[in-house]
């Protein structure tokens, strides 16, 4: 399944989604917006329309993950500019890479 959802999520970049800063609710993953409906690249799951208040720990993040999802933050801007199909795609499979490298850094 979580190719499936990666390649979701490299589709709604595409089209012009962006990277929430907050983590996912459910599993503290990176989540994609498009059209106000957000998507965990992580657990695949979709919040309904409610606001739902994450989790509060005081468990931080590691500062790889922060590192890593500051990357997510620029290459996503870079794709929202960029015109060349050919760099869209470079940037999309070091999108990829990172949501991977992520997943693996939060078990």
């Amino acid at each position: 399944m979580s190719q499936d959802v990666r390649k979701k999520a490299a589709e709604m970049l595409l089209k012009g989604a962006t990277l929430l800063a907050e983590p996912c609710p459910y599993c503290k993953g990176v989540r994609v917006m498009k059209d106000g409906n957000a998507l965990c690249v992580s657990c695949g799951k979709e919040p309904d329309q409610t606001v739902i208040e994450p989790q509060k720990t005081d468990q931080k993040t590691s500062p790889l993950i922060d590192s890593l999802n500051k990357k997510l933050e620029d290459l996503a801007k870079q794709l929202e500019s960029e015109k060349d199909l050919e760099r869209q795609q470079q940037i999309l499979k070091s999108i990829n890479s990172l949501l991977e490298t992520i997943q693996k850094a939060q078990k």
